[in-house]
Formats: structure tokens, sequence, C-alpha cells
């Protein structure tokens, strides 16, 4: 009997999370129409998504962020976002965490969503493993957006880990991209995401998420030598954060 309650009670807190993404899209829909149509309104539309769309959602989920800055990035300035993934409201929270706008690179499939995939496919540079042409178009991409004066953002384990696993893997797009346009990289370690909403359906719960933003890396000295380095280096940073903050 108890454990049917705690199921009905995260399911309705699973409907609620999809109902509030839903609801804040429609409510807001002719201003992500309107900045969403070119490049040049990009900071708008950006606006518009992190106070009226991602802010709502954490609260309303009762997930109010709690960031810690080890050093904080210099406003106005553009920055390659790399953090760990484990729940859809990394999204969210990544929005909060950064005032001067950022792009996210991320996987098509996530275009075919209802509702916000449009928006995820009109704004964010979107990665398809399967295209060998793929990974020329997005350097392309990400330097138009940088002359723009916008940030990256990338989750660099590709994708949302098994359970069990504390921090994937990192590919190398978002450590290459830094390189090749000097572009420092600041490593974010979102910690309580997983037991918030994760991905097993039930499961889940109100509470505080927590993030630890550390000092930019410089990249401008760095080389194509130094990919896997500066790959290893951040996920070092950011795995010595989840084993330690386990509890």
């Amino acid at each position: 009997m108890l454990t049917a309650i705690k199921h009905f009670g995260h399911l309705l807190y699973r409907i609620w999370f999809y109902v509030l993404v839903a609801l804040l899209i429609i409510v807001f829909l002719p201003l992500l129409l309107l900045f969403s149509f070119s490049q040049k309104t990009y900071p708008q539309f950006y606006w518009v998504a992190r106070n009226l769309w991602a802010r709502p959602i954490l609260f309303g989920m009762g997930c109010p962020p709690s960031l810690h800055f080890h050093q904080k990035p210099k406003s106005g300035e553009s920055f390659m976002w790399v953090a760990n993934h484990a729940s859809m409201l990394d999204i969210m929270l990544m929005l909060h965490i950064s005032e001067t706008p950022f792009v996210f690179v991320g996987k098509k499939e996530l275009a075919n969503l209802p509702l916000f995939g449009y928006f995820y496919k009109r704004v964010c540079i979107l990665v398809d493993r399967s295209d060998a042409g793929s990974r020329s178009r997005v350097y392309r991409q990400v330097q138009k957006r940088l002359q723009s004066g916008l940030g990256v953002c990338i989750f660099p384990e590709g994708g949302v880990p098994e359970e069990e696993v504390l921090l994937d893997t990192f590919k190398n797009g978002a450590f290459k991209i830094a390189i090749n346009h000097n572009l420092p990289i600041v490593p974010i370690s979102i910690l309580d995401t997983k037991k918030r909403f994760s991905f097993t359906f039930f499961s889940g719960g109100p509470g505080k998420v927590r993030a630890i933003i550390h000092p930019a890396i410089a990249t401008h000295a760095l080389s194509k030598s130094d990919y896997a380095s500066l790959k290893n280096t951040v996920r070092e940073i950011i795995l010595k954060d989840l084993e330690e903050n386990l509890v």
C-alpha cells in the first residue's frame, strides 16, 4: 500500500513537470516565436527562456537552485559551459546559471519532442552522430554564434548515462571547439538533479538542486595535442565534486 502511494505521488510529480513545461511554452508562445525567427534576436529569446520558462519550472517543481561559484564568470564574455548530465532539469539549471546568453549543442533526436522540439531545433546547434558531415557543420555554426557574442553549452557525456553511472566518459567535441576557438571552459558540477527528476519513472521529488561553478580554464595557449589532457582535467574536476557529494 505504501509503495502504491509513493508511486502515485511520483506519477503526479512527473505529470506536473510536463504540464509545467508545456504550459509555460504556450503562455509565452508569441514571444518565443517572435524572438526565435532570427539569430539577431536570440539574446531576447534567451532572456525569455531563462526568466519566464526555466526559472518558473525549477521553482514550480519545488527545486530551488543553489549555486556555488568558485569564481563568477565575467558577465558579457563568451564561455564553453561544460557540465555533467543526469536529468531534464539540467537544461533549466544551466539557463539559470548564466546571465550571458549561450547556445546549447545537443543531439538532433531531441528535436522530435512535441512543442519543446520545435524551439530546440530553431535555436540550438544540432549534432547528428550518424552523419559524418555533421561535425563540420557544428563547427561552422559555433563560429557564427561566437561572432554574435554568444557562449556555448555542451554536456560532454553525449547524453544521459545509465542510472548507476556517476559520470560517463567524455566525448571530444566540447574540448576541440574550445581550443579551436580559444574559448575558456567553465566546468560545472550538477549535484542533485538525478535525485530530483531522473529518467527512472517512479522516482524524484522536491528539494534544492546544487551546482558548483568552477573558475574558467583558459585555452588560448593550447593546441590539438592538448585535447585529451583538457578533457581529462575537466572530467576529474566534475567527478571529484560528484564523489564528494554522493549523500
